[in-house]
């Protein structure tokens, strides 16, 4: 175990990453009973995806423990199951398993450009005031679904009055329901073990939440808990292979563009957020260095950890797409291990262990409400709104690609739409104040691709 994970080495030991692996799976272990829920929303058998999600979880944690020996966990990302389901199959109208079916396309393509210049070409043609904007408004996106599924929002029509149908204008919720109410305590009892720093907050709050549920008979415990659904991945495991999947993805002409913009991105918002959890843990505790910063924007192939630490991310979405879920990623909760002394990939493994745990318990998860999620979902926000700090809002050359990055992301319900905004801005705006040079070649077409898929949407109106 030493000569492998060179313990002494990255001055750490076997009892500090345990407990570094514990930590991390306690502040992450929602997501079983979070991804099933918003995946489940797009037809997906929701036992299938709680199965999905653990398989992945745990082979793509494995991956990043034995190839690039960091403590980073890899599981279905938040926001990025969003986009999968209110975005590609809500807004885009495609199959669940034709969304797969481009998760899967999107990881092949991940593993093709992390072995090349591409994705870190790619990751430079962004620039910084994008990036955190992107990721800023994931989490806002990822908030307003938490605010939604907990009962807190109502709906206005100016003609007829409150209509549940209607969305027009969004109104604050009377509380007269007991999900609404259990969503409230839920985000106080969240907020308040944050405060106090107690490991795990999140799915404490949920497992709170959903005990209340329990007690006033919103939800029933089911008549066997340790229930083995093992068996029920196979409902949604490969099976974008055919039609619907691939064999009809591309059926269709006027849907190739949408299509490709959906590929790129789901890689996109994939790359910045596992790249963003590397730079922004790694460099503080010393995992990633200047020296592997360096080597990921000038080298080819793995000479650094963290161009293994990419290929293993990378490996892990296909890998996901297979066994049925949306795309995986580099959990920035894997901060909370790395906090308490984590270094290597042996706290990854201890978190591996942890969740294929959790698979006899199937039964169990499945009776947690959404109002009992919701509160992880506004807390996830609430992190991931640090983004916006590093942007200059006084400058209006980069405030403004941000702004509409963020109010179109949020208030179209649509992430890639938020992307292209700030996308197109940049581009006018650096174009009118003659910095056109300034702009990567790869951002141009980005744009163009983007500018295209809206006129061919808007011909399909017409």
């Amino acid at each position: 175990m030493e000569k492998f994970f060179k313990l002494k080495e990255h001055k750490t030991d076997v009892r500090t990453e345990v407990i570094a692996g514990l930590t991390t799976f306690l502040t992450m272990a929602y997501i079983v009973i979070v991804n099933p829920l918003i995946l489940g929303q797009s037809g997906m058998p929701q036992d299938g995806v709680f199965v999905a999600t653990i398989i992945a979880t745990v082979v793509g944690t494995l991956i990043m423990a034995l190839v690039a020996n960091v403590p980073y966990a890899v599981a279905p990302g938040m926001g990025l199951n969003a986009f999968f389901t209110y975005t590609v199959c809500f807004s885009l109208g495609f199959t669940w398993q034709e969304a797969l079916a481009m998760v899967f396309i999107c990881g092949l393509i991940n593993i093709a450009i992390t072995v090349t210049k591409i994705r870190k070409h790619i990751i430079k043609a962004i620039p910084k005031s994008l990036q955190l904007a992107i990721g800023g408004s994931i989490g806002l996106f990822i908030a307003y679904i938490g605010i939604k599924n907990a009962g807190f929002l109502t709906y206005l029509d100016t003609a007829t009055g409150a209509t549940p149908g209607a969305t027009i204008v969004p109104s604050m919720a009377n509380f007269n329901s007991a999900g609404a109410l259990i969503a409230v305590a839920g985000l106080v009892i969240t907020v308040i073990l944050m405060l106090r720093k107690v490991k795990g907050a999140m799915l404490w709050g949920i497992v709170v939440s959903t005990v209340i549920a329990l007690l006033v008979g919103l939800v029933h415990l089911p008549e066997n808990v340790f229930a083995n659904k093992i068996g029920a991945v196979g409902d949604v495991a490969f099976s974008f292979f055919g039609s619907p999947g691939i064999g009809s993805m591309f059926s269709d002409p006027n849907r190739i563009l949408p299509v490709i913009l959906v590929i790129f991105a789901f890689s996109l918002t994939d790359t910045f957020d596992t790249v963003g959890t590397f730079i922004g843990t790694g460099r503080r505790s010393g995992i990633f260095d200047a020296k592997d910063e360096k080597a990921l924007e000038s080298s080819t192939g793995f000479k650094s950890k963290m161009d293994k630490a990419l290929f293993a991310d990378s490996v892990a979405t296909s890998i996901g797409a297979l066994a049925g879920t949306s795309n995986t990623t580099t959990y920035v909760e894997s901060a909370a291990g790395i906090g308490v002394g984590g270094r290597t990939g042996l706290a990854s493994v201890v978190t591996a262990i942890l969740f294929i745990l959790c698979l006899p318990f199937s039964a169990l998860f499945g009776i947690v409400p959404q109002e009992a999620t919701a509160p992880a979902l506004i807390v996830v926000g609430v992190l991931m709104a640090e983004s916006f700090a590093g942007i200059k809002w006084g400058d209006i050359e980069e405030a403004v690609p941000a702004f509409l990055t963020v109010l179109i992301m949020a208030f179209a319900y649509n992430i890639s739409y938020g992307i292209a905004a700030g996308f197109i801005f940049y581009c006018i705006t650096k174009i009118v104040k003659g910095k056109a040079k300034d702009v990567h070649p790869i951002l141009y077409v980005s744009t163009l691709l983007f500018i295209l898929n809206f006129i061919v949407l808007a011909l399909e109106i017409i």
